[in-house]
Order: structure tokens, then sequence, then C-alpha cells
């Protein structure tokens, strides 16, 4: 049974990059060919793969997610705006896009805002660095089935993996709160030493300087971050039962138990996101502020208008690219990406970066898994020169991939861009799909 990964990428978050084929600074590296992951240079989040049909994460899960492509969306007056922005970061890394986020113990109102919290459309679910959590935060273990363990999990991101504690906390953004929702807790001292198979997804980000932040918020286009997969067997890297003081075995994890999407959980506008961001100059800006709307179709100011609706793999969430006379299937739209991520064998290179002479005018043609195609037109810059401007927001930033076309935050930049979640009504049919 195919099981669901991570899309983000998180691929270079390169301090300064002084010439061509060097990185300076302690953050270059070069993002990893074909599983695109958290990495400590360009900066994405994820690595492409097949993924689950997920259940429903909960009864508001259920309630909203018909068996048939429907069109009927239940109507919110709940606010349902947050402020999200790109700017400098104690990492320095450019096209972050973050938020803040309030956790709470469960049906309680001792809460804390965590600020510097990722916002990515390529991954499912809440994570958090236990570091960040002052000690009145004391969320409850998700207990294992049939055992006094409780349940950890191993995120990986292509090039680096999170470890932690699944703990369940209610979850608050604008005036939506996700009650008893699954969060992975990094870095979680009740947890014991990552598994061998874990520890060896490349790159521990159990600490803000890996991750660039306090966290991930993932808002794709999911439920659950495994699915339908997790729950039927154990998988190695994902879900695992763990005693105090013992180690840590795999096991399987029902879907309603699994790290969830907080959007899945709102009992309202809960069938994808909205992210807008405005437009920008080519030389970049220092810093954005834009919002992600929760909800398509739900209020007046969530609303499709004109978007071209593209349809999704329900099963990966992918749509295809073409490029350079190339098809790429595995393709996908991805806020958790700092750059543009192409194959190109005519663009040079600077270490992790793109970096022509001069800037270069292109286009794509994306294609959803229905036949609707779309035409879009990018440019990519001098990455060097990009980055010793100081700022940290740019739309032109690209670097290479192996096998996959990723529409990372520069695609987001002066557009309105809908991720619906799988299964949930829309005014467009079903989610999953992306729409701009």
């Amino acid at each position: 049974m195919p099981i669901r990964t991570h899309l983000t990428l998180l691929i270079v978050t390169a301090l300064t990059l002084t010439a061509c084929g060097g990185g300076g600074g302690s953050d270059s590296a070069t993002p990893a060919p074909a599983a695109p992951a958290q990495a400590s240079a360009p900066a994405t989040a994820s690595a492409p793969g097949t993924a689950s049909v997920p259940a429903a994460a909960s009864a508001a899960s259920a309630a909203s997610a018909p068996s048939a492509d429907s069109t009927t969306v239940v109507q919110s007056t709940t606010p349902n705006v947050q402020t999200i922005t790109v700017t400098s970061t104690p990492t320095r890394t450019r096209n972050m896009l973050q938020t803040s986020v309030t956790i709470c113990v469960p049906g309680t109102n001792t809460c804390q805002t965590i600020d510097n919290i990722q916002v990515d459309t390529g991954s499912h679910g809440l994570r958090v660095l236990a570091s960040a959590l002052n000690s009145q935060i004391a969320l409850p273990l998700v207990a294992s089935s049939g055992s006094n363990g409780f349940v950890a999990e191993c995120s990986v991101f292509g090039t680096g993996y999170t470890w932690g504690a699944v703990r369940t906390a209610d979850v608050r953004l604008a005036g939506q709160v996700a009650g008893a929702t699954s969060v992975q807790l990094i870095a979680d001292a009740s947890t014991p030493t990552a598994p061998a198979d874990c520890a060896q997804s490349g790159l521990p980000m159990l600490d803000a300087s890996k991750p660039r932040g306090n966290g991930i918020l993932g808002v794709g286009p999911f439920a659950a971050d495994c699915g339908a997969g997790c729950a039927a067997s154990a998988m190695p890297r994902w879900y695992y039962t763990c005693n105090a003081g013992g180690g840590c075995t795999a096991s399987s994890l029902p879907v309603a138990q699994q790290v969830t999407n907080p959007v899945a959980n709102f009992a309202a506008d809960n069938n994808g996101v909205l992210i807008e961001l405005p437009a920008i100059p080519a030389a970049g800006a220092s810093a954005v502020t834009g919002t992600m709307t929760f909800g398509i179709g739900t209020q007046a100011n969530n609303l499709l208008g004109t978007a071209t609706v593209l349809k999704s793999s329900s099963s990966s969430g992918y749509v295809s690219t073409s490029f350079g006379g190339s098809q790429y299937g595995t393709s996908f739209i991805d806020s958790g990406s700092n750059g543009l991520f192409f194959p190109s064998t005519s663009i040079t290179t600077c270490g992790a970066w793109y970096c022509p002479a001069a800037t270069q005018a292109l286009s794509a043609t994306v294609r959803s898994t229905s036949g609707i195609t779309t035409d879009v037109s990018f440019s990519v810059a001098q990455s060097t020169t990009l980055i010793a401007s100081g700022n940290f927001a740019f739309s032109n930033l690209a670097g290479p991939s192996s096998g996959y076309f990723d529409w990372g935050l520069p695609f987001f930049f002066g557009r309105r861009v809908f991720t619906a979640l799988e299964g949930r009504a829309t005014p467009a049919g079903n989610g999953p799909y992306y729409a701009f």
C-alpha cells in the first residue's frame, strides 16, 4: 500500500554566495537530487513521492468529506485570516514564509503563541520544537494501542528528519480552533533516541538552526501526514511505539491519531487555504506581509473567482509541468520551498542556485490530472546578486533539481494561490487541487 511523503523541499538557505561554485557561510549546500527535502542551505522541506488516500482525521473531517464530487460548501462567519510574513530570520534564510501559531493544552485556556513557524503547503501537520514551549504547556502524549507505550514519529524531509513524540493539542489560528489535534513535538525530552532507521535519514533537524525556525505548519492537500498506509501496517521511518527509558519500535497508527493538518480539524473553513502575497520588485524586498485565508468558497474573502483550477493526484498531490521539452509528472506548488527548483542544462549554477549572467525570462505549462492546462511565466535572476542585496524576499530565486518541478515560494508572489484538501467539497468540486 502506498504511503504519503512530504512534498516540501526546504532546499537552500545560503547566507551569502560570493562567487559561482561556492557558498559563503555555514548554510551552503546542494539540494538532494531525486528526493529533495529539508536541507541546510537552499530551503525546502520534503521528498516527492506517492501517497495514500487519507481517511477523515476527525468527526469534522468526516462531516465535510462527501463521497461524491461536491460543490456544496457550508458557509462560515468565523474569522479566518492569518497574517504571514517573509522577513529576516535568525538564520538569515531567504524566502522563509512564517506565521505564529497558538498551542493550548486540550480543552483549556492554558496556551502559548509560538512565533517563527514556517507555512508549508508541501507537508501536512504541525511540528513544533519542544524547546519553544514553556513548562505550562503540558500536552498529553498519544498512547499507543495495546501497550503502555506512547507514539513518536520520524518525519523525513529528504536530506533530514524531525524526531519526537506525538502529542495532542488545541491549535488556534485566526478565529479557528483545531481541537484535540495530533502534533509532533520535535526533540521531546520524553522520547528515547531516534531509532537507527530514522537517524540514517540525513540531517537531524532537532533545533531551531535546522528547520530555520520553531517549527513547520503543514497545510498541504491532505489531512493526515501518512494516511492509510501507516494505519494498515508498521512503516519504517514513520510512526513508532516507545516506552519511557526504553527503545522504539515501528508501529501502525490509525489515521485519526496521525499528525494532522490543523485546517482539516477546523469546525468551519476546513476545505483548504488561500495564500496571498504581494508582487515584489525584481531586486527583491527586505520584508513582505501577506495573508493565509482558511476555507475555499466558504466566505466572501476566499472565493475562487477567475482562478484556474488544476486537479492534482488524489494519491500524491502532484500535477505535471512541461518545461524545456520535458514533462515532469512530479510537480507541486510548495510554499515551504524557498526557491523555484527545476532541471536545466542551459542555466549556469553557483553551488545550489542558478546564477545566469542576465535574468532569464522563462515559461512552463502546468497540467492537471483532468487535462486542464495553464501557462506560467517566471524569471530566474543571478542568485549571487540577489543574496548580496541583503533582501529576504525574491520572486526570481531558483535552483536545479533532478526529475521534478517544484513551484516554490517565488511562485506565490503576486498571486492568489489556493490549496484544496483531498475529499473536501469546494465550489470547484472536491480537492485535492491547486488554483491560481
